[in-house]
């Protein structure tokens, strides 16, 4: 290609470029609904074109419900969002960054860059929907918020206390047992297990490991793995069922005419039950598993690309949070080994 027809083509690229922009510009229009009464159009957006889960969405209602508190303190709960100007947005980051609750308690960085994500993500809603407004990147997130973020799993002793903590002579304590194992071995979340149903366990005799397909975190699908230990439970668990109920995992506890399918919060609070029984960290939840099966494998010498395709990550920069576990273990080994105690003076 001569120099000539390459200029000729930039040409051409950016006028292209730039009736693009025009068109998209004629397209936009204002909205006359408040930012605030776009919240709900906006999680069902996340819901149906997004495939995001109901917890995620959850969580954006809880973080848009705070930058609807701060619109109503400053009197511009009716603001429309052509209105919205990046001193707004500058004003709420202040806003967020000097918040203390009742107990003086402040927002960690980490926690406003949420508030800040859910912004962010409403403001590209209103472009993906032609309403004027600011563009979703005039919102920069901090860029040393994400060094908060930190990892908390147990160690195998702990794992080991946990997962023997039920009393597996009944039923629930079986099922108990079970969800614990699974946990462990998959790295499931918890909307994953809930959601598991006995048709897909039904050829487990005889088995030493299991794969099954299951969808992930924004309707991804993936395949988890069980390892002989949780396919041994899961069988203990499932010969004690004499029901004909689809849920893998259902609650004992609730009327004959309720569904029977354990919810995400009985998880939750079972979890908690024998973390506390097994006298182990405050903080586990089952979320702490997921972690605790990652960091095992890490330690383990596993690749990261390999741990991400397992815990179902679409992107190695959210499992690159499990590196901490190989920094902390090459600076003891260096500590250990490498000192220069040796070395004469």
């Amino acid at each position: 290609m001569t120099h000539l027809s390459s200029i000729f083509l930039k040409r051409i690229l950016r006028l292209h470029l730039f009736k693009l922009l025009v068109y998209n510009l004629l397209n936009m229009n204002e909205s006359n609904i408040p930012i605030i009464n776009h919240i709900t159009d906006f999680l069902d957006y996340l819901e149906i074109e997004r495939g995001l889960s109901d917890n995620t969405q959850k969580n954006y209602s809880r973080y848009l419900n705070k930058f609807s508190l701060y619109l109503k303190l400053k009197n511009k709960e009716k603001m429309l969002p052509h209105e919205l100007t990046p001193e707004d947005v500058w004003d709420y980051r202040l806003y967020l960054a000097r918040f203390t609750d009742k107990n003086g308690k402040t927002l960690s960085k980490l926690t406003q860059n949420y508030y800040l994500i859910a912004l962010r993500s409403l403001l590209s809603y209103f472009s993906d929907k032609d309403i004027i407004s600011i563009p979703a990147d005039k919102i920069k997130l901090p860029k040393d918020a994400q060094k908060e973020k930190t990892v908390k799993f147990l160690s195998l002793d702990e794992i080991e206390r946990l997962l023997t903590a039920p009393q597996i002579s009944n039923i629930q304590g079986l099922r108990d047992r079970a969800i614990l194992e699974t946990l462990f071995s998959t790295g499931l979340r918890i909307a994953e297990l809930v959601a598991l149903n006995v048709e897909q366990f039904r050829n487990i005799k005889g088995k030493d490991d299991l794969e099954i397909g299951v969808i992930g975190k924004g309707n991804h699908p993936r395949t988890v793995y069980f390892s002989e230990r949780a396919l041994l439970w899961l069988r203990k668990y499932l010969d004690s069922r004499d029901d004909d109920y689809k849920p893998l995992f259902i609650n004992y506890r609730s009327r004959k005419d309720a569904d029977k399918r354990l919810t995400v919060r009985s998880i939750e609070r079972l979890v908690k039950h024998y973390s506390i029984l097994a006298n182990v960290p405050f903080f586990t939840t089952p979320h702490t598993l997921r972690h605790s099966m990652a960091t095992d494998l890490l330690n383990q010498g596993v690749d990261l690309r390999i741990i991400q395709e397992f815990l179902g990550h679409r992107n190695i920069a959210t499992t690159q949070i499990y590196t901490h576990v190989t920094n902390k273990k090459l600076r003891d080994i260096h500590k250990k080994y490498h000192s220069g105690k040796d070395l004469q003076n």
